[in-house]
């Protein structure tokens, strides 16, 4: 055991102590959109938050990346995450004087996206540059399993911390571990820079151009992005219909909501074991392909035609247990495929290109289901084929798109699949510098 940690130790000490920090911010993000909702009592609002913090994602990525090859990766790491610690002690502080208002949050928000952005991209290649290749997978997989236990842990105890202490006790953690992952980074983690480095005097715009022009040159790579583009489509669209689904066919039961999203967690987590012990697979991208079928060809349609919380369960077990192991595959294909001195630029191309469609998803859903689902299923006969498969009431109409989206995302597997499969795989990049302990 002590063998195979050494390749990686200093990479897990990282992973442990950002997965911690993570942990606490999305405790405080949590935490915040309570308090908001709280003291607006406006959904829209609450919801706003998330859209901030995802636009300059969205938007900036593709520059990002290119910034980052050019910048010190562990200064860069650093300089974010001091950044966004300061954006919540400000929170802090204008919660403590009274003064905290919605357009604060919204700002906050919105400039810690910023910092996450910056930061992703270096992160990615900072990770590249401190795991051996053959820890790939393994490693793909601790970071899905870091996710998953996100999912499951964020909600529980920043109820419990806002509940006991207020917003304040949840930022006060939230500083705690930031504070033990900015240490560790800055005292006890060197990270080497890739060999090549990018050319200083190389203009913001080329350095883009130059990882857009990677990607075309590598065709498998490309496509693949494009599928996870169209999955995220499907799956953000799923996200924003499973509230209102659930919530309107249980009578407004949040415990039945808090039960599906912790099975959401746990089937993660459970997925995340498999891709961590699971052998090579021979061929990664039919891997990907096949894990990405069975989640679209269940989920949505289990939940759609279900109406029993144990079936919306199963649902979401089926449709989540395989994404750890589809997201471990993909990231070794991107790791083992893109040059370290250009893995800052390709990344942030990929984040644009990938992770555009999920807010476009979450927009699509809420207005098909109030402007076109629900209105249509309110007008039909209780004895209609629409209400005997979907049920009649308020949920019905969300029902409905989860079929509809079923259907898509099993058109996107089978299409994708078919345009996969003639395309040769990507040639290895060199292996990355691992450095030593510093």
């Amino acid at each position: 055991m002590k063998d195979q940690i050494k390749p990686i130790r200093r990479y897990l000490l990282v992973w442990s102590t950002q997965s911690l920090s993570a942990l606490g911010s999305s405790m405080t993000s949590y935490a915040l959109s309570l308090w908001l909702y709280r003291n607006t009592g406006s959904a829209l609002k609450a919801a706003l938050l998330t859209v901030c913090s995802y636009a300059p994602y969205v938007l900036m990525s593709i520059f990002a990346g290119a910034l980052s090859d050019k910048w010190n990766k562990k200064l860069t790491m650093l300089i974010c995450d001091l950044f966004a610690a300061m954006t919540t002690v400000a929170a802090f502080l204008l919660i403590e004087t009274g003064r905290l208002e919605a357009w604060h949050l919204f700002l906050i928000n919105a400039l810690n996206g910023l910092m996450n952005t910056v930061q992703q991209p270096a992160s990615e290649v900072a990770a590249t540059q401190l795991i051996p290749k053959e820890y790939y997978q393994k490693t793909g997989a601790l970071r899905s399993l870091s996710r998953s236990m996100n999912t499951i842990l964020t909600p529980v105890f920043a109820t419990m911390l806002f509940t006991s202490g207020g917003v304040q006790a949840v930022i006060a953690v939230d500083l705690i571990t930031f504070s033990a992952a900015f240490l560790v980074l800055l005292l006890f983690i060197r990270i080497p820079e890739p060999k090549c480095i990018t050319d200083d005097k190389v203009s913001l715009i080329s350095s883009v151009r130059s990882g857009l022009s990677w990607l075309r040159a590598n065709p498998l790579i490309l496509r693949l992005i494009f599928f996870l583009s169209g999955i995220n489509l499907i799956a953000s669209a799923n996200s924003a219909a499973l509230t209102p689904l659930i919530l309107s066919k249980t009578a407004d039961n949040e415990s039945i909501l808090g039960t599906v999203n912790f099975c959401i967690g746990a089937a993660t987590f459970a997925g995340s074991l498999i891709a961590s012990y699971a052998r090579p697979p021979k061929d990664r991208v039919k891997a990907i392909c096949i894990s990405l079928f069975i989640s679209m060809s269940t989920e949505n349609f289990i939940l759609a035609f279900g109406d029993r919380p144990i079936v919306w369960c199963i649902g979401v077990v089926l449709g989540w247990l395989l994404i750890p192991l589809m997201g471990a595959n993909f990231d070794v294909v991107l790791r083992s495929s893109i040059p370290a001195d250009m893995q800052g630029r390709v990344y942030a191309c990929r984040n644009t290109l990938q992770f555009f469609t999920i807010p476009i998803g979450g927009l699509l859903s809420g207005a098909l289901i109030d402007n076109f689902f629900e209105p249509l299923m309110s007008v039909q006969n209780d004895r209609s084929i629409l209400c005997t498969v979907f049920g009649s009431g308020k949920g019905s109409g969300a029902a409905f798109l989860m079929a509809v989206l079923g259907a898509a995302g099993v058109a996107v597997c089978i299409v994708f699949t078919l345009l996969l499969t003639n395309v040769k795989d990507p040639e290895p990049s060199a292996p990355a510098a691992n450095g030593q302990n510093g």
